[in-house]
């Protein structure tokens, strides 16, 4: 019986892919097997030493203490692209909304007095204020062409814009879902020197923090649109404020609301809801749910972010894997820790990310646990576990 405890409310829809006869799922529970959760803090959180791997039910894990749990051999697994529609169809409302002043002209309507005769006359005379502008033929320039942003350039493009994208570490598989019609940027300062809409999706580390600063808000073309759907932080808020009190930048639409940004005029700030939809919800839960389960069940990585993807079909009942240090001659003191207990190889592999490796082997009879206590005494084996 494997044990999950959940962290937060996780979609039951998701949830459901646990055959109850067995997996225990709690929000309290004793020496669990995985942990569940979507937003929770765990940086200040004791792992239980049973843990063997956390699933996070959405894309982004900065509330996760990722180096701490690869240092612990534990694989960290996300769910990138199942919340990808929600994401693209609040960046397309976001480019309506600010195009168009649309929460201008609301709270200018939700001002009126007076009578029906009243309100209609200084709605007549009050709405040549609020003009706008279309979106087909203006440029979208998307940074960060991942699941999300090779939607959000997609479906641009089907609204009649023309569209720049950067992403220098995009991957053969969403080139491959991307829209011919994108034109590669070579840089950020070329993408947002030629884009009227600026959309950003990217995870918020080193190199991205404040990735739109001063600097280069002097760069972008007169009346930009500015779009943060991915981490707060990634824009340099003051900076933003200042173009747009300067006329540089023409509004500032996010997810992630402060006090320098909620009340700004030209500033739309929405309460972190790019994923919040039943849909997203639910497709997330359901993705880390059968990638915690496949990896528990059978040993396999799907969409970790700290280990390599491995996936090696069963040829036999009696499997072993390993996680450690990437470093030389462990799959020799592994197989020779195999060949002491008598154990013979049918099927191995091994992968590598950075500074860990993970292995799969499958052997012709059952793993004793002083077998498993051999493998895990060799220098820089993180963990071990027979399934």
């Amino acid at each position: 019986m494997f044990k999950i405890l959940t962290l937060n409310n996780i979609s039951p829809a998701g949830l459901d892919h646990f055959p109850r006869d067995d997996y225990e799922v709690a929000s309290e529970i004793q020496h669990p097997d995985a942990i569940l959760l979507r937003s929770y803090n765990m940086h200040d959180m004791e792992i239980p030493s049973t843990v063997a791997a956390i699933g996070r039910a959405g894309a982004g894990v900065n509330n996760i203490p990722v180096e701490r749990m690869s240092r612990a051999g534990i694989p960290v697994f996300n769910a990138p692209g199942a919340n990808a529609n929600a994401v693209k169809e609040l960046v397309i409302a976001g480019m309506l909304m600010a195009s168009r002043n649309i929460c201008q002209a609301w709270a200018f309507a939700r001002a009126l007095e007076g009578d029906d005769a009243a309100i209609h006359a200084a709605v007549e005379s009050g709405k040549k204020q609020f003009v706008g502008f279309e979106l087909p033929g203006k440029t979208l320039g998307v940074v960060g062409l991942g699941a999300i942003g090779v939607q959000v350039a997609n479906g641009a493009l089907a609204m009649g814009m023309n569209v720049i994208g950067f992403d220098p570490g995009i991957t053969v598989q969403r080139a491959w879902e991307m829209s011919s019609q994108v034109r590669q940027a070579a840089s950020i300062e070329e993408l947002i020197t030629h884009a009227d809409y600026i959309s950003f999706h990217v995870p918020l580390v080193d190199a991205t923090r404040n990735i739109i600063n001063s600097e280069r808000l002097k760069l972008v073309r007169e009346n930009v649109v500015i779009l943060n759907f991915s981490r707060h932080g990634v824009i340099d808020d003051e900076a933003m404020v200042a173009a747009i009190d300067a006329g540089r930048v023409y509004a500032y639409v996010c997810d992630f609301p402060g006090n320098l940004l909620k009340d700004h005029p030209r500033v739309i700030t929405l309460p972190h809801l790019g994923a919040s939809t039943q849909q997203a919800e639910d497709n997330c839960a359901t993705m880390v749910v059968e990638q915690v389960r496949d990896f528990l069940e059978n040993g396999n990585i799907r969409n970790s972010v700290n280990f390599p993807e491995i996936l090696m079909p069963r040829n036999t009942g009696y499997r072993l894997a390993i996680a450690n240090e990437n470093v030389p001659n462990m799959l020799g003191q592994i197989s020779t820790c195999l060949a002491d207990s008598g154990l013979n190889i049918l099927d191995m592999l091994n992968k590598s990310r950075g500074e860990i490796a993970y292995t799969l082997v499958d052997v012709d009879s059952q793993v004793q646990p002083d077998c498993i206590a051999r493998v895990t005494a060799i220098d820089g084996v993180l963990n071990a576990r027979a399934l």
